[in-house]
């Protein structure tokens, strides 16, 4: 039985607020894009198109475009939490595991196995 140390545990916690804080700040950056990709055309249309003028109020509008960002913003932030997960469980693996290359073929596995 091991036992769990101060230092270990303040260690994770540091790690795990600063994949949170890339993590939002990816999130943020890709709400930022998914804004002005989707007001752009979506506040054109209702200024040139006599049916998206008839049918899409502002409430529309703005409900339109924070869909698009929001879910750019999870989609961006889980996928950059799935990868920093990813790559900190190959870093604290055991040295046996971390081969991660076919013995004998001299083949590597395809990319999406590597971190």
């Amino acid at each position: 039985m091991s036992t769990v140390t101060r230092a270990y545990l303040d260690q994770k916690l540091a790690l795990a607020k600063r994949c949170s804080r890339e993590a939002t700040l990816a999130g943020a950056k890709a709400a930022a894009v998914a804004t002005v990709a989707s007001a752009v055309p979506t506040l054109a249309s209702v200024r040139m198109l006599p049916w998206a003028k008839a049918n899409i109020n502002p409430t529309g509008q703005a409900l339109i475009i924070c869909t698009a960002a929001g879910m750019a913003y999870f989609v961006a932030a889980d996928k950059k939490i799935l990868s920093l997960a990813r790559r900190h469980s190959f870093e604290n693996a055991p040295e046996h595991l971390k081969n991660t290359s076919f013995q004998g073929t001299g083949h590597p596995h395809p990319a999406f196995f590597r971190p």
